[in-house]
């Protein structure tokens, strides 16, 4: 007898959507921890700072000042002008409260915008390695995803001749992040330029530009393609506070948006999730507009960290490793190991194979590179301690040393 359980009951969709590869790791690595094993998690894309002074006291103010109730659907006023300063200071874009949509997390903002594009069949071109919940959103819409791929030897970003040959009539959708969350490479302005000149040959194509990381940046001015001669009427823009700011349990992340599609986003999640946290988006004005001292503070701390880690992951023999230019990731090559034997006789075949074993042996949680489109690699957060990044990659290098 079937139970409620059972997957012939459940949607074609649902059981066809694959499980965030970050969150299930993560999700094994607290396993570990209920069993008394100290896990050093570098799986999860997680700030381990704590959200700005100034911004917790905004939070506590809008509690005592009654902000309580339902918010607008698309946000707060006060916060969609915020946002609308900091994209003209920040980014020299011209927009208005009117295009602005505030969502639960800028994972919200991506699948609102996909959904809102994509009809079956369309397809979204995504350059990669791409962030893991690219794919399984543009499937959800039952749109087909197009990778475009660079490699570790071109920063991992694809040759523009790459995205031409990607381009078909069926092509709705160009979908990137920058800083780009697992590699850590960043588009310059000449790059992003590149890209933009082929989207506008295109009457039917948009883009969706994923700029989370834009405040974690090691190198050049941030730069945001919408910049671009006809760019604007054709990008949807998306950020949000949880990177930057620290604020990835406060769920606040927003899109900037030519007016009609800010309006279907705006009626989409009108009927799925209406406004988000009212507490969530007092707090975030404070960040937007206020003392962004911490936030520059953090992203010291982040290339300390980052180079502290290239220097000892140059050390382990059989990894090749890039130099992020932002985000807190490095995503290194591991292919060398395949085919290799643990001391329990267990064969490593693949990047998953060898997650699940630096997790048992050396007690650090990686990620699969398989979920972000490269099989041959690992992604590995220094969102950490000095001292906890340390001890990981040194427990990593002796436990690869054990492989035979």
């Amino acid at each position: 007898m079937s139970t409620v359980t059972d997957v012939k009951i459940l949607s074609d969709r649902i059981n066809a959507l694959a499980e965030s590869a970050t969150i299930g790791m993560a999700k094994k690595a607290r396993e570990l921890g209920a069993k008394g094993i100290e896990v050093v998690n570098l799986s999860f894309g997680e700030p381990d700072f704590q959200t700005p002074t100034h911004i917790k006291e905004a939070a506590k103010k809008a509690i005592d000042d009654g902000f309580t109730f339902y918010t607008p659907v698309s946000g707060y006023p006060d916060l969609k002008n915020a946002i609308v300063s900091k994209l003209k200071r920040d980014n020299n874009l011209e927009y208005k409260p009117e295009n602005i949509v505030v969502s639960t997390g800028a994972k919200q903002s991506i699948a609102n915008a996909l959904m809102c594009l994509v009809n079956p069949g369309d397809e979204v071109v995504i350059y990669a390695p791409y962030w893991v919940s690219y794919s399984e959103l543009v499937r959800l819409c039952e749109g087909v995803p197009v990778l475009v791929e660079g490699g570790i030897e071109n920063d991992f970003k694809a040759p523009i001749e790459k995205l031409r040959e990607a381009i078909t009539p069926r092509t709705k959708v160009v979908m990137f992040s920058s800083p780009c969350n697992p590699t850590g490479s960043v588009f310059t302005e000449n790059e992003l330029r590149d890209i933009a000149a082929e989207v506008v040959k295109n009457e039917n194509i948009y883009v969706i530009a994923d700029e989370i990381y834009e405040f974690i940046n090691f190198g050049e001015k941030h730069v945001s393609i919408a910049t671009f001669p006809g760019m604007m009427e054709r990008t949807a823009l998306v950020n949000g506070m949880s990177k930057g700011f620290a604020m990835t349990g406060w769920r606040l992340g927003y899109m900037a948006a030519p007016k009609w599609l800010a309006d279907a986003c705006d009626k989409l999640q009108g009927q799925v999730t209406s406004g988000t946290c009212s507490i969530a988006q007092k707090a975030a004005i404070a960040g937007l507009i206020g003392d962004l001292t911490p936030t520059y503070d953090m992203n010291k701390a982040f290339l300390r960290r980052r180079d502290l880690c290239y220097n000892l992951l140059k050390e382990i023999p059989g990894i090749k490793v890039n130099l992020p230019k932002g985000a807190f990731y490095f995503f290194y090559e591991v292919k060398s190991y395949f085919g290799k034997t643990t001391p329990e006789g267990s064969k490593i075949n693949t990047a998953e194979d060898l997650c699940m074993y630096l997790l048992n042996e050396a007690h650090a949680s990686l990620v699969t590179g398989d979920a972000f489109g490269a099989a041959d690699f690992i992604r590995m957060s220094f969102a950490a301690s000095d001292e906890n990044l340390i001890k990981a990659i040194g427990n990593i290098k002796v436990a690869l040393s054990k492989l035979v």
